[in-house]
């Protein structure tokens, strides 16, 4: 089980630092919601999720079967317009750098739409206690 903690920083401040294993990092409310936007907010990690996810599954996939991938860049643009109606946009595109043959370029493709981050957005029974 994983554990993450999160404590605002100072006293009526949205500034938070969070925790995860010797881990530490800050998260903010942007300026609209009435922060500073000292640090990415909670829907740039949610977002932040999907694209290092679909980055590291780029590389996993390509180091274990041996294709000459050399870097993964994902990149991932979000639309909340329609979030209060139950509906969060996510348009993804991840470049592939390395002297790949058309084939392999396909298999790491394929591997990046099933990594664990996009399943659980999309499949899993997230329940939250």
């Amino acid at each position: 089980m994983t554990k993450i903690d999160a404590a605002t920083r100072t006293p009526n401040q949205y500034p938070i630092d969070v925790r995860v294993r010797s881990h530490v990092f800050a998260c903010d409310a942007s300026v609209e919601a009435g922060g500073a936007d000292s640090a990415p907010g909670p829907h740039d990690l949610f977002d932040s999720a999907l694209a290092a996810c679909k980055a590291i599954t780029a590389m996993w996939y390509a180091k274990r079967h041996a294709i000459p991938l050399e870097r993964a860049v994902a990149h991932v643009e979000s639309d909340a317009a329609d979030e209060r109606a139950g509906v969060y946009r996510m348009h993804v595109r991840v470049a592939l750098i390395g002297p790949l043959t058309a084939e392999q370029h396909a298999q790491v493709q394929t591997a990046i739409a099933r990594c664990p981050i996009h399943k659980l957005m999309t499949t899993a029974d997230v329940q939250i206690d």
